[in-house]
């Protein structure tokens, strides 16, 4: 039988997708609420926590770099599917407690986070070409419900754990395990690969650096909100759980931004406009959470979560549309993610050595608004109506 004919039905293949989608944020949005009664108990420092929430991003940007050679040789089910695995360890690994195995669990998981994170859109450009901004839009708002899961919840388990912080963040070990067991029916074997035709260099095509750019300084405002920002809600007088609760709702206000960007953002001709609009959302929202009035956190945050969903849609969504075929996005998706997340890593170790140097949120601040306007300079770039990797 071929592998074609063994190919599952796309809605089946479309909810395993999701639901390793929704394992793919909670390995990194569950630190962050819990980071102050970490560093209590642990002494750990300012700028531990900055290395804590910057190691994560530097070995999704690693586990960009092993993905083509891991699609090549297992295939994009299979890669997937070995993903969501080291998901599932890397989560579990907490549960020993300690900072190794806190370190050392957030850099495994974050392996199989990028790993998924490349090989996915190359699955999507494969088995859903005329849906591929529906299928995005999909999976980032699964993305995105799965990072508010984490933020809003962990605080809840540590305490059903008897306060015990190593086991609420292990936990979530068991939702990827679902995940894996779930999608493996659903991975063929790799296929042989069609002989493809010539194509210029892709890290020479400076349309391909604009996507990479605007791809890496958006993460870097996303990873400084999901490791920061329920510190920084602290500072301002919120609780723990209430910290936890507002930092799940900007993750909440990722859904709708995550699943229309991409579907929208499919049907236009050029993204550009898209891409400026919402990088400005997201710097005014951000403002108005980190220093606006306390009455205004929960709209604020909320509005925060659709811009930085909108971005993250949005750059996966132009990686696909800036392809020409499933070996182009493959190839784009490799090179934007995986230098793009080595760029994003620098966002949230200057944002924590900012708050470390200078005190209070100000120059953090003035580093996020600066990261955002280099996004917003590459959108216009990436943006254009133009594709990669042709002959």
């Amino acid at each position: 039988m071929s592998a074609a004919a063994r190919a599952p039905h796309p809605l089946l293949l479309g909810c395993g997708l999701m639901l390793v989608a929704f394992n793919l944020r909670p390995a990194l949005t569950t630190v962050g609420p819990l980071l102050a009664a970490i560093r209590a108990e642990t002494g750990l420092g300012a700028a531990g926590a900055a290395v804590l929430t910057t190691l994560p991003v530097l070995f999704l940007g690693l586990a960009c770099a092993l993905s083509p050679a891991v699609g090549r040789r297992l295939g994009p089910d299979r890669g997937i599917l070995l993903a969501a695995a080291i998901v599932a360890a890397g989560l579990a690994l907490r549960a020993l407690g300690g900072l190794g195995p806190l370190f050392a669990g957030a850099c495994l998981a974050s392996l199989g986070i990028g790993l998924a994170g490349v090989l996915i859109p190359g699955l999507v450009k494969r088995e859903f070409p005329g849906r591929a901004g529906l299928m995005t839009g999909l999976y980032t708002m699964t993305l995105c419900l799965g990072a508010a899961a984490g933020a809003g919840l962990t605080v809840p388990l540590q305490g059903l754990f008897g306060g015990d912080w190593s086991l609420a963040l292990a936990a979530w070990a068991a939702p990827a395990l679902l995940a894996a067991l779930a999608f493996a029916p659903l991975a063929r074997p790799a296929a042989p690969a069609p002989a493809a035709p010539p194509r210029r260099a892709i890290w020479r095509e400076p349309l391909a650096w604009q996507v990479t750019g605007f791809m890496g300084l958006q993460s870097a405002l996303a990873y400084i909100l999901f490791g920061w920002v329920p510190l920084l809600l602290h500072d301002r007088g919120l609780s723990t759980v209430d910290a936890g609760f507002v930092a799940a709702l900007m993750s909440v206000g990722q859904a709708p931004a995550a699943l229309l960007l991409p579907t929208l953002a499919a049907k236009l001709r050029d993204q550009r406009g898209a891409a400026l609009a919402i990088v400005g959302l997201t710097v005014a929202c951000y403002l108005a959470t980190a220093h606006g009035p306390v009455a205004l956190l929960v709209p604020a945050t909320l509005g925060l979560g659709f811009g930085i969903g909108g971005c993250f849609g949005l750059g996966l969504t132009v990686i696909v549309l800036r392809a020409r075929d499933t070996q182009g996005a493959a190839a784009l998706s490799a090179m934007a993610q995986g230098v793009g997340y080595t760029i994003a890593s620098l966002g949230p170790l200057g944002f924590g050595l900012a708050h470390e140097a200078f005190g209070g949120w100000g120059a953090s601040s003035l580093l996020f608004c600066a990261l955002a306007l280099g996004a917003a300079a590459c959108a216009l770039g990436a943006g254009r109506a133009r594709q990669v990797g042709f002959a």
